[in-house]
């Protein structure tokens, strides 16, 4: 049960790897395709997760990982619950700008079972940016897809003079100031 670090492999040149982590694997799948139809200018690998800790015994096969995205299903309990154990087997430095929360459902707020407070709660505690979007309708999902390759390639260091953590920075909500 390995804690995943940012920094524990070399990254690897014009490529970004990406890790999607939540218990909805369907709308993980169209959001990782998604993700691979947009344009882009480096190689990206995205690995799905339902939950973490990711197996050790491939740990050594494992790339750098440069961005985690933990979804959360605003209709489902449970998906909270995942992510919140989830939580515990990232390195804190992740928490440096390379980790941002993916709220799915919230089209739906009329079946919501998730405290909107718990949301807002975890990215504050965990200084991860909180993403809204509905990935079932393709607009939004490619929006979001969009929104998160960006981050990706801040956060792989693709942009010059932009790191993850001063972008992290940018994304706080400003009622928090």
């Amino acid at each position: 049960m390995a804690v995943l670090r940012p920094f524990a492999k070399l990254p690897a040149l014009n490529s970004a790897v990406f890790l999607l982590v939540g218990s909805d694997e369907g709308l993980q799948q169209k959001l990782a395709e998604a993700l691979l139809r947009e344009k882009k200018n480096f190689k990206i690998s995205i690995h799905l997760a339902t939950s973490l800790p990711l197996p050790s015994e491939r740990d050594h096969l494992r790339p750098r990982i440069d961005l985690i995205a933990f979804m959360i299903d605003i209709k489902s309990k449970y998906s909270l619950k995942n992510v919140q154990d989830s939580l515990a087997y990232v390195d804190a430095s992740f928490f440096l700008g390379k980790v941002c929360f993916l709220v799915t459902g919230v089209g739906r707020v009329n079946y919501c079972s998730v405290e909107m407070n718990a949301i807002w709660k975890l990215g504050e505690v965990y200084c991860s940016p909180v993403l809204f979007c509905e990935l079932e309708l393709e607009g939004i999902r490619v929006a979001t897809a969009q929104r998160l390759l960006r981050m990706l390639q801040i956060c792989a260091g693709h942009v010059p003079g932009v790191s993850a953590l001063s972008f992290s920075s940018l994304m706080r909500n400003s009622a928090d100031d």
